[in-house]
């Protein structure tokens, strides 16, 4: 008995979502055009990290070289991308990297993405609506910070904010209202905040190129000594690298792409869109893909005008552009990137509150969070209560917190999302048609056909070591779909362990320490191996008006960079990230794991069978 609780409990966690064919009913307007979902792309991607992250990598870690990094950035990015473009062509339905989890690695994985993507969204809300309100409060003299610093101070130093942020908190009501309001209502907004912050970021690429100078990507230690207010020779040698384009080195430039990359960011919220989309499975790729591309144009260009402008050891990594522009004798057009960054901020905090409510809907619809967050307003078509709780929480986190520990959080949670659809891809794009294309309502526990009407198969196909290297189908079979499964779940954990050393030890392998250098060695072979093992087996050929190319190497990839990012986190990161992981796993185990709607097909299982006690008959009385 107790073993078959067990196993019961065990078929609950991994139990999944069906597959449903085209783009099925949906509760919300399709109303979003491509141009909405590539404008709502750009403007959560490009948030004002353009007007300060190139200004801090710059002088740093990379130099001029710094268009190098954000180009190893975007690259990485759209790897990720491309997997989040598959899969909008795939599933076309709301939820993003939680229901791509769902209908792929199970309920429990998907309840832990869904999870994390929440602690993101709102982080995310609330450090943006407070960078717009120092943003502006230092626009106008920083009256609001000194007048609420001497009246209202909090006094409760890490956890608190030093005062309370009334601007911050009247900002995301106002912005949730908006959302309450219709999806076609925030795409206008979003798209006329993109415009003008493309057309600032415009106007400062061809202002940099027009004033910039050559030379300064040329620099040697001779400049920095002879700077007018530079530093002195020992210091130019140190902190300042070696001169010329890349003066910081290779090693430079690794370290400023991984912090580029957390600057592209934010396309995911696209993937959130699939039911308010007119044409879903064309406009999220296209959407995905094109804003990545815009994003690239506009980081690539704003730093290579900003290191052509002046020196980049005598940027201000604060306000690099208008140190920049005052530099050149262009001071008056701080004003103008001001109105571009205070745009930016703007797309970026819609860009945090759009896809919020959404997830928790989609969550709720499933009945892994609470119903009430599912309803949907009759004449707006939005999630009114999921977006409503959402915007409040955000807002009250804004007003009294402070995030900057906490931003972190947020990293863990979208990398997490990205490294899973990742895996995700790679397991559908093997299995048979019958996992992939169930009947609309149809529960999907991936139990595998027993028969492949175009290409029978024995019943009993035994595991060979030709079925690994050479199988002899060429659709996905039974067997090849176990094979994917087991090979992807194998490589995501000698992943995740060959990161950990990379990460943590990554100075005994450099000084050759033998053990170490064993241990990667072998997690290495065994990562090859496996994924020769992928490669062999047959891919389903289903249409889709978008697929991942070069499979599994580009998936693989992806969740390499992904891991290896979440392994620089602290411990103290992790420790945060455990706390809430237990508050969410408390949530599902009391109230999602029995009320999942997906539970409802699970089998009930036959009463126990009490055996009878068989009857004894009195002996009879002997007759006489």
């Amino acid at each position: 008995m107790l073993r078959q609780a067990l196993r019961r409990f065990g078929q609950k966690l991994v139990r999944r979502r069906a597959l449903e064919q085209g783009l099925g009913e949906s509760r919300f307007a399709r109303c979003l055009s491509t141009l909405d979902l590539v404008a709502l792309g750009v403007g959560s991607t490009l948030g004002a990290g353009v007007y300060v992250l190139a200004g801090e990598v710059a002088k740093d870690k990379a130099g001029p070289a710094i268009v190098i990094c954000f180009l190893v950035a975007a690259m990485a990015s759209v790897l990720a991308g491309l997997c989040y473009a598959e899969f909008g062509a795939r599933v076309p339905r709301t939820g993003s990297a939680y229901l791509y989890s769902y209908v792929t690695v199970g309920e429990l994985w998907a309840f832990t993405t869904g999870w994390n993507l929440i602690l993101s969204y709102v982080i995310g809300t609330a450090s943006v609506a407070r960078a717009w309100s120092s943003a502006f409060d230092n626009l106008i003299g920083n009256h609001i910070s000194l007048a609420l610093r001497g009246s209202v101070s909090l006094h409760v130093p890490p956890v608190l904010a030093e005062y309370p942020d009334f601007f911050a908190l009247g900002l995301v009501l106002l912005l949730t209202g908006l959302l309450a309001l219709g999806a076609s209502e925030s795409a206008l907004v979003t798209k006329v905040f993109t415009g003008v912050n493309l057309l600032v970021l415009g106007f400062i690429i061809i202002t940099g190129f027009i004033k910039g100078n050559i030379r300064n990507w040329q620099l040697t230690q001779k400049d920095h000594q002879e700077a007018g207010s530079g530093p002195s020779a020992n210091h130019s040698i140190g902190s300042l690298g070696s001169g010329g384009f890349v003066p910081f080195g290779i090693d430079g430039i690794l370290r400023g792409a991984a912090t580029c990359f957390y600057a592209f960011v934010g396309f995911d919220c696209i993937a959130t869109t699939g039911e308010e989309a007119r044409d879903p499975q064309h406009s999220i790729p296209v959407g995905i893909v094109v804003s990545l591309l815009v994003c690239f144009v506009a980081y690539f260009g704003v730093s290579a005008a900003l290191t052509l402008m002046m020196p980049y050891y005598l940027l201000l990594p604060e306000s690099p552009l208008p140190e920049a522009f005052h530099y050149v004798g262009w001071a008056p057009a701080r004003y103008l990137v001001a109105v571009g960054s205070l745009c930016a901020l703007s797309t970026s905090l819609l860009g945090s509150m759009f896809p919020m409510p959404r997830v928790i809907y989609a969550m709720a619809e499933d009945g892994l969070l609470f119903r009430a967050f599912a309803r949907v307003h009759s004449r707006t078509r939005t999630p009114l209560v999921a977006t409503i709780v959402s915007g409040i929480t955000a807002a009250l986190m804004a007003f009294l917190f402070e995030l900057t520990d906490l931003v972190d959080l947020m990293s863990i949670g979208t990398l997490l999302a990205y490294s899973l659809v990742a895996i995700c891809v790679l397991i559908l794009r093997y299995q048979p048609d019958e996992v992939m294309q169930p009947k609309v309502g149809q529960a999907v526990e991936l139990q595998w056909p027993q028969e492949d009407k175009e290409e029978p198969e024995p019943e009993n196909e035994l595991l060979t070591l030709g079925n690994l290297l050479c199988p002899s189908h060429s659709t996905p079979t039974q067997l090849s779909g176990h094979i994917v499964y087991a090979a992807v779940s194998i490589l995501a954990v000698v992943i995740t362990s060959l990161c950990l050393v990379l990460a943590q030890w990554s100075e005994q392998l450099m000084a050759g320490n033998p053990a170490w250098v064993t241990v990667s060695a072998l997690l290495l072979v065994l990562v090859i191996v496996t994924t020769v093992i992928v490669w062999r087996q047959p891919q389903n050929l289903t249409h889709l008006h978008f697929k991942v190319p070069a499979l599994p190497l580009l998936p693989l990839l992806s969740i390499f960079v992904n891991v290896y990012l979440m392994m620089q986190m602290k411990a103290g990161t992790w420790a945060r990230f455990g706390v809430w992981m237990m508050v969410g796993f408390a949530i599902y185990f009391t109230y999602g794991i029995r009320n999942s709607l997906e539970g409802q097909n699970d089998p009930v299982p036959p009463p126990p069978i009490t055996p009878k006690t068989p009857e004894v008959s009195s002996p009879s009385a002997p007759s006489v």
